[in-house]
């Protein structure tokens, strides 16, 4: 039994997590969570990024490592990598909290010239921000060392892949992100950019069907084939409405974020275009 002064003190305590609760932005459309990798957002701050966010209603988010860090030189970002102040972070997903934005994923690209401790940082990063999900425009020869510290920190990593097939260590093709996979644990996944997909040749739709299991985050933009443009939402050959169509059809988990990367006008101008082409897609 409790005092009515101690009840008054339970219950005063459950205010803001109960405030924060009511002032969640909802994008799920016909139970499709539809986010953004903040990259979209590029061109402004972090503060002003979760402000375009509010405003188009956005509600969950993938955040660009170039929304947290200084754009820096190489060793000056392996650096700071190494030396921020996790309470910095831990900042960076109070922000998000108080915008009522989930934030789902962070973006850390492991590339071949990391040290074992920066590839170990970006797990400690991601832990700070309190996310499970690490999203990595990498490259295949790293994916062991990446393989290793995801296992310690039980934290998923899905590899994005570019439209550049001439590579063999760049992810593009349904064939390199099934290498990166095979014989790794089940925290090595994917991150599929639909639009880089199409344009290197690939079957979206496919290769949802057949690895949803093991897909961390879509980004949704449009190109054209043959390593063609950035389009604006329906003018290239990405395959956007059937994706979307194919998750809420199969009720695959699976947040759909835009990234925006065609020449367009105001960034929230474009990135609500984007939005509302989402939800059309799933009217």
């Amino acid at each position: 039994m409790f005092s009515r002064r101690e009840f008054s003190k339970l219950a005063l305590a459950a205010l803001p997590a109960s405030a924060a609760f009511a002032r969640r932005v909802n994008s799920k459309v016909h139970g499709v969570q539809i986010g953004a990798q903040s990259y979209s957002f590029r061109d402004r701050s972090l503060d002003e990024c979760i402000k375009g966010m509010q405003e188009i209603r956005l509600g969950e988010c993938e955040l660009f490592e170039g929304h947290v860090g200084p754009h820096a030189s190489r060793e000056d970002m392996r650096k700071w990598r190494l030396t921020v102040p996790l309470d910095e972070i831990r900042n960076v997903r109070r922000k998000f909290d108080a915008a009522g934005i989930q934030l789902y994923a962070y973006n850390y690209s492991f590339r071949d010239d990391f040290t074992d401790d920066e590839i170990k940082r970006g797990f400690e990063i991601t832990k700070a921000l309190g996310v499970k999900n690490i999203t990595a425009s990498s490259t295949l020869s790293v994916v062991d060392r990446v393989d290793r510290e995801a296992k310690q920190y039980k934290i998923r990593v899905g590899f994005h892949g570019h439209s550049n097939t001439k590579d063999p260590n760049e992810f593009s093709s349904a064939g390199s992100f099934e290498k990166a996979m095979a014989g790794r644990s089940p925290y090595i996944n994917v991150n599929l950019d639909i639009g880089h997909f199409t344009a290197a040749g690939g079957d979206p739709v496919a290769f949802i069907q057949k690895h949803h299991a093991r897909i961390v985050t879509l980004h949704i933009k449009d190109r054209k084939k043959d390593d063609g443009p950035n389009m604006p939402f329906g003018q290239g050959d990405t395959p956007i409405k059937e994706v979307l169509q194919l998750l809420e059809k199969n009720k695959y988990k699976i947040p759909a974020n835009i990234e925006y990367e065609y020449q367009g006008s105001d960034t929230t101008v474009e990135v609500k275009k984007c939005f509302d082409y989402c939800k059309q897609a799933l009217a």
